[in-house]
């Protein structure tokens, strides 16, 4: 029988939750650590996943801290200009401008209304209602249908008729109004990941052992006492406490086995929570033959909702220019569809669209087609509430959780995994007894409050009396 490798924390993941946790730890002198991670690199969906850092900071506000460390390793990154865009449907060029402003009007009113239904505990409904009540249906207008992508399934992932009203429109604000509202797209060769794998060398060293690269977990066993992690190549961890920044995904597709089966409480907020698929599909020509001053390219498809509709050129000023490189993302289904073709397939789809948007150029085939087929984002489903949410946070005994999903503010975002990787890992240094005195919750990630808060019932809106006639609601049958 193997015997298990013994720590005081198993960190299961090398991304920026599992590299944030473990730094955490580090600084509350527990050194004691093991961080698992199934690739041959620190990083995790940073590598080809995330590409912008989001809400940059203020002047006397606060800063987004993924931005600290964007400017402390001086990655490349240019400024997203969203008014440099141009429009196309089935016809070539063509104008948005009036849905802009429609889409504008609407969303000032649906922003008005999400804070109500906070502020003043009403009932949420869907994104889709929200807008809809505000006047904006666009139906089978298939340029209304991509504006509307635009302004919302290209940051979720999600169409917003799956999408949680209040928290949707609370997640984007806490980000853009309490940092800014600037996006900056990183475009360093080098990668994204450099600041992860720049934070993680300021605590480990080269070669450490305390790193295991290629190593994937299988299953996860916890008690009271502790936690054995069993890895693919027989071998187990035995730790006092785990902490598991699995991607929802992985939690959701029964990847990692637990023993005992994680309580029901903890499956309902995994399986209602939502991540969605997010792809960046990237070509490379011998020439940019669209307008290199202008950032985004808007496409209407004349039939279906979100395909390939957004485009963004990296030949603009300020980004690597002559590069000749465009990419264009998708999400969801279309995302899921593109995903299980072949490149070639993909790549003939690709070029129909951009012969269409440029019907007066001579578009060549690309030199270089390329896309990851892993990229996820979080999103707030419709029904979810903020004490569910904790559930998705909470821990299990000592088995702890951590990663952009489980951020209630910051979900969906790069910094969202950050706080949650320093929070229980704080959190975690506490229970050993290091760390410092924390006697009070701080205000963006409750460090050192020791185990969290989780719901095992959570009961509806509607008392047992209000099942009546006057509802719509009898006991009897009518006649």
């Amino acid at each position: 029988m193997t015997e298990c490798r013994r720590t005081t924390v198993a960190i299961l993941g090398a991304g920026v939750a599992g590299i944030t946790a473990a730094q955490a730890l580090s600084n509350a002198s527990v050194s004691e650590f093991l961080i698992v991670d199934r690739n041959d690199y620190i990083g995790g969906r940073v590598e080809l996943g995330a590409n912008w850092v989001q809400g940059l900071g203020s002047e006397g506000g606060p800063e987004n801290p993924v931005w600290t460390l964007a400017k402390k390793y001086g990655i490349n990154n240019t400024v997203s200009n969203y008014d440099s865009i141009l429009g196309y449907d089935e016809d070539g060029a063509t104008d948005f401008s009036d849905l802009f402003a429609a889409f504008d009007e609407a969303y000032a009113i649906v922003e008005q209304d999400s804070g109500y239904v906070l502020t003043d505990n009403q009932q949420d409904t869907s994104m889709r209602a929200a807008l809809s009540v505000a006047d904006w249906k666009p139906k089978k207008d298939m340029r209304a249908q991509a504006l509307e992508w635009w302004n919302w399934d290209w940051e979720t992932a999600w169409p917003p008729e799956q999408s949680g009203f209040a928290f949707g429109i609370a997640g984007y604000n806490l980000t853009f109004y309490q940092y800014s509202d600037e996006n900056n797209f990183v475009w360093d060769q080098r990668g994204f990941n450099t600041f992860v794998i720049g934070e993680a060398n300021e605590f480990l060293e080269k070669n450490d052992s305390r790193l295991l690269l290629n190593t994937v977990v299988t299953g996860i066993s916890y008690n009271s006492d502790g936690v054995i992690v069993r890895l693919e190549d027989g071998g187990c961890i035995e730790a006092q406490h785990a902490i598991a920044t699995f991607s929802l995904g992985v939690l959701q597709n029964d990847v990692v086995q637990f023993d005992p089966p994680l309580p029901r409480w903890k499956r309902e907020a995994i399986e209602q929570f939502q991540m969605g698929t997010y792809t960046k599909i990237f070509l490379q020509f011998n020439e940019t033959f669209w307008d290199r001053d202008t950032q985004f390219f808007l496409y209407a498809d004349n039939k279906t909702r979100g395909y390939y509709p957004v485009w963004q050129s990296l030949s603009t000023p300020g980004f690597i220019e002559e590069s000749n490189i465009i990419f264009v993302t998708v999400v969801d289904g279309q995302s899921y569809r593109v995903e299980q073709q072949t490149d070639e397939e993909t790549k003939a789809e690709v070029m129909e669209v951009l012969r269409v948007m440029f019907p007066d150029r001579d578009i060549p085939e690309p030199l270089d087609f390329k896309y990851p087929r892993w990229s996820t984002e979080d999103n707030w489903p419709v029904g979810m509430t903020l004490e569910k949410h904790q559930n998705l946070r909470s821990n299990v005994g000592r088995l702890w959780f951590a990663g952009e999903a489980t951020s209630a503010q910051y979900y969906g975002f790069l910094h969202g995994a950050w706080f949650e990787g320093r929070d229980v890992g704080m959190r975690i240094a506490g229970l050993l007894g290091q760390g410092g005195n924390y006697s009070e919750c701080d205000g963006n990630s409750t460090i050192g409050c020791g185990t969290m808060m989780n719901y095992t019932v959570l009961n509806g809106t509607t008392f047992p009396d209000e099942y009546n006639v006057d509802n719509g609601w009898s006991d009897g049958v009518s006649e």
